[in-house]
């Protein structure tokens, strides 16, 4: 997908724009380089998530906000502040449409293109009123269903996509005065009564003195669907007291979603293995903390990986799944061939707020995934240097030359990750 993002990207390029993706293509316009990156976020399954709004606002809203701040020229607290309000608009919008947990809208792009909207709103200086008829003309554009997580396609990348390009085009639409519907989210055909009818539209505006919701969003340690966090964190938790040649059962309980998403034993793909609880809890036994390369044509094909996973059984627990989606706890029970048996359970995971990530591990992960993509060691290291040194910065130019330095995408196609 990021190949087929790139060639497309490169095909539009427009002479003399100022917006850049991540995939070292040529410059282009913001809202076509909200549309690259916006595909890109969720491509290793190591993008963010809100818990309580089934959302990884980041996908959306971060392609959003520094497109729009490289285009206006923006500040780095500029560009900051856009991204905490469009998680702050992305999330409160998902929590109330995450009322009563999934629905077969996709949220990170049905809500998040609320979220791009008040991004770029907020980086063009609009008042309310044109805020408002940025988030109307946001809401017209709202789409994903979960189809896409049925089939073996890049439709999950394109719904985020569309979304950060969305919100681009919403807020340049209401700063050229373009009225938007004033009732898209509450009005009797708007936005929740039409997508999510079981929604809590209070929650929306819910207590807000309260802090920034960004504060509640969890990151990914491993390359995996969040679902199989926690039962990761228990295999690792475990693994030093357990011979994986002695195993003789693992049960692992979890909310129904979770079983719903990631009940695979013999996952046949990258994309299936990432959501597979019994391949991500196999390799936390057998190798460790989970890797990209845990996920590679070699693992799936691991006699070990095979035999561990065919031992691994997944159940329903009624509080996990009550608890769900504030909380994405999981239990395990191993039982060795002595009949020892072997119990941890966990109601977070590392990333959550409760379990915080350390900013050199968040550093270190950024660093592993663009050296994965073909990007070299030390221009990632700089990017990343770049973005924490946004705070303070007069414009995005030290942001811009460490994009830039990038190779384009086609040009890494076939290197090593060094």
């Amino acid at each position: 997908m990021a190949r087929t993002l790139d060639r497309w990207s490169t095909s539009q390029a427009t002479q003399g724009a100022i917006c850049s993706s991540i995939t070292g293509a040529p410059s282009t316009g913001a809202e076509q380089a909200a549309f690259v990156n916006g595909g890109l976020g969720n491509l290793l399954e190591m993008d963010d998530l809100h818990r309580a709004s089934i959302m990884h606002a980041g996908d959306v809203v971060v392609p959003a906000a520094l497109a729009q701040a490289q285009a206006v020229g923006a500040s780095g607290d500029a560009c900051l502040d856009a991204v905490l309000i469009g998680y702050e608009a992305a999330i409160r919008v998902g929590m109330a449409a995450a009322t009563n947990g999934y629905s077969p809208w996709y949220n990170s792009a049905t809500c998040g293109v609320f979220g791009s909207a008040m991004a770029a709103a907020h980086l063009l200086g609009l008042n309310d009123e044109r805020c408002v008829d940025a988030l109307g003309q946001a809401g017209m554009q709202a789409s994903g269903v979960w189809q896409c997580r049925l089939e073996q396609t890049d439709s999950k990348q394109l719904a985020t996509a569309h979304a950060a390009r969305a919100g681009i085009t919403a807020a340049a639409l209401a700063a050229a005065g373009c009225a938007g519907a004033r009732q898209i989210l509450e009005g009797s055909l708007g936005f929740f009564k039409t997508y999510y009818p079981d929604a809590d539209c209070d929650v929306v505006v819910h207590d807000p003195t309260s802090s920034w919701v960004l504060h509640d969003v969890s990151f990914k340690p491993w390359p995996a669907c969040r679902h199989t966090h926690p039962l990761i964190h228990l295999a690792l938790q475990l693994r030093d007291n357990v011979d994986v040649l002695n195993v003789k059962a693992i049960v692992a309980d979890t909310y129904e979603a979770g079983q719903v998403f990631c009940n695979n034993p013999e996952p046949k793909t990258a994309a299936e293995a990432r959501f597979s609880f019994q391949h991500c809890a196999a390799i936390a036994l057998l190798y460790g903390p989970p890797t990209l390369d845990h996920f590679d044509d070699r693992s799936l094909v691991d006699e070990a990986v095979i035999t561990l996973r065919n031992r691994i059984s997944v159940q329903v627990d009624a509080g996990l799944t009550e608890a769900f989606p504030a909380t994405m706890g999981a239990s395990i029970a191993v039982t060795l061939s002595d009949g020892t048996v072997l119990r941890d359970t966990t109601r977070h995971a590392p990333g959550d707020p409760q379990l915080l990530m350390s900013g050199a591990a968040i550093r270190e992960k950024f660093i592993a995934n663009a050296n994965h993509g073909g990007v070299a060691r030390g221009d990632a290291e700089r990017l990343a240097d770049a973005v924490l040194h946004l705070p303070g910065q007069p414009d995005m130019v030290s942001l811009n030359r460490a994009l830039a330095a990038i190779p384009p995408l086609q040009n890494m196609m076939g290197t090593t990750h060094g």
